[in-house]
Order: C-alpha cells, then structure tokens, then sequence
C-alpha cells in the first residue's frame, strides 16, 4: 500500500485490475484504492509478471502493506512475503459489512488473532451511543480534513519552517499573456498560473536543493521537478497531485496538463504516482482574493510555495510612483534543508523569469 500523502495511514483495496501471470510493465494501473483523498489508480514501476495477490477487495490496510509479489524477468520466487493479512472468518466479515465495523479496528480474540462474530458484535456495541443509536459517520470531507490536520499540525512540530515573501511586477508577464492568448483558440489559452509554475520549475534548476524530500534525517534531492498543485475539492478538502517534470514541457503542454490534473482529482482519478512523486508544492490563492499566502511544508517535502492575487498597487520605478499589477510571492522552507539566503536566491530567480516570460 503507498504512502499517497504525510497524511495517508491506511488505505481499501477496490479492486484489481490484473490477475496473477498476468505480465506488467512499468506504469500499467493494475489496482485501485480508496482512500480519504478518493479512489486511486495504483501503478506498477517495474516490469514483470504478478506472482500472487495478498489482499482482498475490501481489506482495508495500513500503509507499507504488501498489496501484490511481481516476479521480475527471470527472477525465481524463493518464498512468498508475509501477506501481512487480518485474519478474519467469513461470517465474521459479513456482519461487519452489515453492521458498519471496520474490521481492522477490531481486536481479534480467536486462533491466531483471528477475528471472530463475537468480536464484531462487540465492537459494533462499543460504537452505540447510550440510545441504541450507531455514532454517525463522519462526511468524507471531514474525515479528510482531519486527516489533513493532523498532517500538518505534524509538520509544524517537526519542521523547523522560515518563511520569505517578495513583491514581483507583473506588467510584463501580463502583457505577453494578453498578446499570446490573442494568438491561441479559446480551448488552448494560457492561465497566469501556468506562468507561475513554471517560472518555479525554471527556478528550481537553479536552487536544487528546495526541490526533494528530508528523508531519516537527511535531504535527498528529486530525481526530477515534479510540481504538487495545490487543489481544492468540490466536496471538501484539499489535494496537491503532481505535474511532472514541469520544467521540461513548454507552457502549452503545462497548461493542458494542469487542466487535466484538477479536472481529475476533482473526478477521483488521479494516479497514485500523481499523489507521492511532488517534490515541492505550489499553492495559488488568488483567485480567492488573498493577497499572500504563507503555507506548511508537506512532509516529506522541503519547501512550499505560495501566490496570492495580482492586483494593481502603487510600485515605485524610476523615482516615479506607478500603479503596477502586483503579485505576492511566498516561501516557506525547510531549515534542515537550506537557509534563508537560498531561499531568497530562488524568490529572485521567480521574479528574474516572469519578467522575460517569452523566455518560459
């Protein structure tokens, strides 16, 4: 089971999309899982043939679980893994079914921890409030809100953060923007934030080490700059899938990319490599009306960046005060990971790129 976030603990298994001699190569989708961030295509990244299959649709497991045995290209099988399965009797499962228990909340009390009938029944009478009533279920959307807490309230005890801001003139950027868009049919125009992104892709070829993950107490640098997009759901909560490798597409394929990204996660398919390969995320509040935006890191990440709205403020050029569209540029990062002057090198690589956006 993949970690799909710092806030994942556990997920379902929906259903299988492959059997076992079935052969795989990387990249096929061969699972899918519910998770509190909604149904996740799982990914293969190696090839092979599936071995055998060690849970079942419905189980709902802890992260790290084995999900499946691939069989490399003349690799011989020497023993099965442990499945690392919750041992529960059929009659057992069903009523949890009926009764709306999770078993794997369940302490089991038969043969070798097995979960028992008597063990559901006791566990769907602890969830009665004194009324007979069963405790409600919270909404998805809580659960995931919750979730999302205790995520970040995580990262704020063990992150040690510092945050940077800088104000970029956006006169530049807006002008090539309008020219450009003049210049595309309607379904193919540009957005501001495709300028964003990639003036932080850009960016981060420079300042490398904001771009990765702090992993057992050290940093390690991305194999590539895939880009978190931070994005809100319709039913509630947030979810940050990655654009990959954003500083090697141009704007156009980074537009159309993100539109098909958010219409995704807002539809529940994204990939599980969407929600575990970001290397840093981008957060864009604009639209909101905030004019800054200073977020916590997601762990295992290094650095988060934000934008607030562009609007027109004085902007002092030349001794000569000007009404200049203006944006509000973040960082949070890491201090483990870098320091204050990387982090103001990297705000001023941002600022140096939108204004030559034909460069982008």
């Amino acid at each position: 089971m993949p970690s799909l976030g710092a806030d994942m603990e556990a997920g379902t298994l929906v259903e299988w999309l492959k059997r076992p001699g079935d052969a795989v190569k990387r990249g096929d989708i061969i699972a899918v899982v519910d998770t509190q961030k909604g149904a996740i295509e799982i990914e293969v990244f190696e090839d092979g043939t599936i071995e055998s299959l060690q849970i079942e649709p419905g189980e709902k497991v802890p992260v790290g679980t084995v999900l499946a045995v691939i069989r490399g290209a003349g690799e011989q099988l020497l023993a099965p893994p442990p499945a690392a399965r919750l041992r529960v009797s059929p009659m057992a499962r069903k009523l949890a079914a009926d009764l709306g228990v999770d078993v794997t909340g369940v302490e089991g009390t038969g043969a070798q921890g097995a979960v028992t009938r008597e063990d559901v029944e006791r566990a769907a009478a602890a969830l009665r409030k004194p009324g007979g009533q069963p405790s409600p279920t919270p909404a998805p959307g809580i659960d995931m809100r919750a979730a999302i807490a205790a995520a970040m309230a995580r990262s704020k005890r063990e992150i040690p953060h510092y945050y940077l801001s800088t104000t970029i003139d956006m006169s530049a950027a807006g002008a090539w923007l309008r020219a450009e868009n003049e210049k595309r049919p309607v379904t193919e125009r540009l957005l501001p934030i495709a300028l964003l992104i990639r003036a932080v892709a850009l960016a981060l070829r420079e300042v490398r080490e904001l771009n990765g993950h702090w992993i057992d107490g050290g940093f390690r640098q991305g194999t590539g700059i895939h880009i978190g997009c931070a994005i809100s759901l319709r039913g509630g909560g947030l979810i940050a899938p990655a654009l990959h490798d954003a500083d090697q597409v141009d704007l156009g394929a980074l537009m159309r990319k993100l539109t098909d990204l958010v219409a995704r996660a807002r539809a529940g398919a994204l990939r599980s490599s969407e929600l575990s390969d970001s290397t840093i995320t981008v957060t864009n509040l604009g639209d909101q009306g905030v004019d800054a935006a200073f977020g916590i890191i997601y762990p295992p990440q290094v650095a988060l960046v934000g934008f607030g709205r562009i609007s027109e403020r004085p902007w002092v050029q030349s001794g000569k005060v000007e009404g200049r569209p203006l944006l509000t540029a973040t960082l949070s990062a890491d201090h483990r990971a870098t320091d204050g002057h990387r982090g103001g090198v990297f705000l001023t690589a941002v600022d140096r790129l939108l204004q030559a956006p034909e460069k982008l």
